[in-house]
């Protein structure tokens, strides 16, 4: 006698259900095991039961990465994979996104610079206004191969977002405090967003005795205005120091940033994976390559993961510390390019690994048959 129809239609929705996890597996492993994997679950589960649980679907994703990697007796494989697609994903967003910048506006122009300064500090006469020569600059200069060994050691901070603006050094127009109160009512009125401002103290204490209060501040006033930022720093005079005004603007960040950033993380990521796949298949049953390739992805994974976690912590105090209108690009989140020298001894080790996982190998691993068999993705 068959099952009720109600029970029938719970079954077959169940079975679905766990159809679509099962794919998660290689397809040879389902077309020689996917039924009795699913009979199997289908009888160990209750009467009533309309989807997978939480912890059915972990194993299931987990034990299916596992067979997918070509490694499914590792508790650790899939662990590995995740962290070299992680932060492959992050380094192929980061370079989505240097690319994404280049839709940006141009900067403003000399003449245009001076004018909208003009507009937010009538009267004063800034000195040294000069057009950008790139979007972003090495030393104040374009990017060139020759500032290839100063990038690479220890130097790439000074690879940096290009702005334009000017200075004034010597006497004010308006007293500081009147300075700044003027160029915020001057933002507001023209359309600009402006952010709470910041102070610094212009030197540490000397002494004792020392009294903190007594110590002149510097004050940092940043606004932005649709694809544009400001910033304007005024430092009063004290003895030995005559008074100084610092602004400029740049670019925000473009919109094609994001929609670039994301797909190029979703796609780089992906890629990894699948390459880490194929070359953990192609050593499986190799101690010898594999154990090479093991010690090549931590050397990678190493050069890679503790810059860029590093690089994070500092880049959130620094953003929390003072306003942003644009945030930093991604790949200063990410180290780059001043751990680039890391960045690059880990991907030679990476392409290394890979080298050894595409060589054919002698050393396998006695076992059966199956174990030369591929196993498709």
């Amino acid at each position: 006698m068959g099952r009720p129809s109600g029970e029938r239609v719970t079954v077959d929705r169940l079975a679905r259900r766990y159809g679509r996890l099962l794919l998660v597996y290689p397809r040879t492993y389902r077309r020689f095991r996917g039924d009795e994997l699913l009979g199997a679950l289908l009888d160990a589960a209750p009467p009533g039961r309309t989807r997978p649980t939480v912890r059915e679907t972990a194993d299931l994703v987990r034990h299916g990465l596992r067979a997918r990697l070509g490694r499914p007796a590792s508790r650790t494989v899939v662990a590995w994979a995740l962290l070299a697609s992680v932060i492959g994903g992050l380094f192929t967003a980061a370079l989505a996104t240097r690319v994404a910048w280049q839709t940006a506006e141009p900067l403003p122009r000399t003449a245009e610079a001076r004018e909208m300064l003009a507009q937010i500090l009538p009267g004063q006469e800034f000195t040294g206004i000069e057009d950008a020569p790139a979007l972003f600059v090495f030393y104040g200069q374009p990017l060139s191969w020759g500032a290839v060994h100063n990038l690479l050691f220890w130097d790439g901070g000074e690879y940096a977002q290009a702005g334009i603006g000017g200075v004034v050094d010597g006497t004010l127009a308006y007293p500081p405090q009147q300075t700044i109160e003027l160029v915020q009512r001057n933002l507001r009125a023209d359309g600009w967003t402006v952010h709470p401002t910041t102070t610094n103290d212009m030197y540490g204490c000397v002494g004792p005795p020392c009294d903190p209060t007594t110590i002149p501040k510097s004050t940092t006033i940043v606004a932005g205005r649709g694809d544009t930022t400001f910033t304007m720093q005024v430092n009063p005079a004290y003895p030995g120091n005559s008074a100084f005004i610092s602004a400029g603007f740049r670019r925000a960040t473009p919109s094609a940033v994001y929609p670039y950033g994301i797909g190029g993380g979703l796609l780089g990521g992906a890629a990894v994976f699948l390459i880490f796949g194929w070359a953990s298949r192609r050593t499986e049953r190799r101690r010898l390559a594999g154990a090479g390739l093991k010690l090549l992805l931590g050397v990678t994974l190493f050069l890679w993961w503790v810059p860029t976690v590093a690089s994070v912590q500092w880049m959130a105090r620094h953003h929390r510390a003072e306003p942003h209108p644009s945030w930093h690009p991604m790949w200063e989140w990410l180290g780059q390019p001043t751990f680039s020298l890391p960045f690059l001894v880990g991907c030679g080790s990476a392409l290394l690994g890979l080298a050894i996982a595409a060589v054919p190998g002698g050393d396998r691993e006695p076992g059966s048959a199956a174990a030369d068999r591929p196993t498709p993705v």
